[in-house]
């Protein structure tokens, strides 16, 4: 049975689901359509993925009745200021809603970009909006400042780095973590961890899959990305057993307070002039 994150204007969202970063919209089509139909419900994507058409593709030809899906995007800088940036998004995923949408890059236009998250959430065609990689001072700057407070963060977060002070913030203003890496970039140091063998063994689970469930209970919403069926379907084999508070407290002593993307000044600058392809 699927869990859920309560968002602090009552909308409930699934804790787990499927990223398309990374996929051509082709990939972005079939993994979409495969997670939904094995029962998936959260798709995350973004503009800047440039595969928002394959999703909306994917979405349709599952079958699943729309509403039944939590659908998350995100803008990309350089649309920020776009007053038609929001129904371009809605036109290539093929909806009238999205669910959760997210500014994708702090860079210093984002306050124009807020507002016109804001004026979409007004309108209808939002029912939730957030802030991607956003570092706290200025997650911060949003909740005092702007008229929505935001419901959602989206940061990188894993065992390694599990957003500790971050956390404390969000647990103030009821807003929710999902988390990007959540199994760590793919680092089999991470996942080669001892006690996530040991755990694995009790419950007959893979070590991803004991960090997937550690990430729920910490309540974290989870979005690992996958073009195969089978892990897919095995990223989301999580919720029928639970970890104990002695073994939270076990996957607590991995944290190294290391993340694997350091955001810097220079990128921001480069995002920011960064055009998108099409999106096809």
């Amino acid at each position: 049975m699927m869990e859920y994150l309560t968002l602090n204007n009552g909308i409930k969202m699934p804790m787990a689901g499927i990223g398309v970063f990374l996929m051509s919209p082709a990939e972005a089509e079939a993994s979409v359509e495969s997670a939904l139909k094995s029962g998936v419900r959260l798709i995350d994507t973004a503009n800047g993925y440039m595969n928002e058409s394959g999703t909306g593709r994917g979405i349709k030809k599952s079958g699943v009745p729309r509403e039944e899906i939590f659908l998350v995007t995100k803008l990309w800088p350089t649309v920020y200021e776009k007053e038609t940036a929001v129904d371009e998004s809605l036109a290539r995923l093929g909806t009238d809603y999205i669910d959760l949408l997210f500014l994708h890059q702090p860079t210093d236009n984002w306050r124009e970009g807020y507002k016109q998250i804001e004026k979409a959430y007004k309108e209808g065609k939002v029912k939730a909006i957030g802030l991607s990689n956003f570092p706290e001072d200025l997650l911060k700057e949003a909740v005092d400042t702007m008229e929505i407070k935001p419901q959602v963060v989206q940061v990188e977060a894993h065992p390694y780095f599990p957003q500790t002070e971050l956390k404390k913030i969000l647990a103030e203003t009821g807003m929710g973590l999902m988390a990007w890496y959540p199994l760590g970039h793919g680092d089999k140091t991470l996942t080669g961890q001892p006690v996530f063998a040991e755990l694995g063994a009790k419950y007959h689970k893979s070590p991803a899959q004991i960090i997937l469930r550690w990430h729920i209970q910490s309540g974290n919403v989870v979005i690992p990305g996958s073009k195969n069926p089978d892990h897919i379907r095995d990223n989301f084999d999580i919720f029928d057993f639970a970890l104990t508070e002695e073994e939270m407290a076990e996957i607590a002593k991995v944290d190294k307070g290391v993340r694997y993307y350091n955001g810097t000044p220079e990128m921001l600058q480069q995002y920011a002039k960064m055009e998108l392809g099409p999106d096809l």
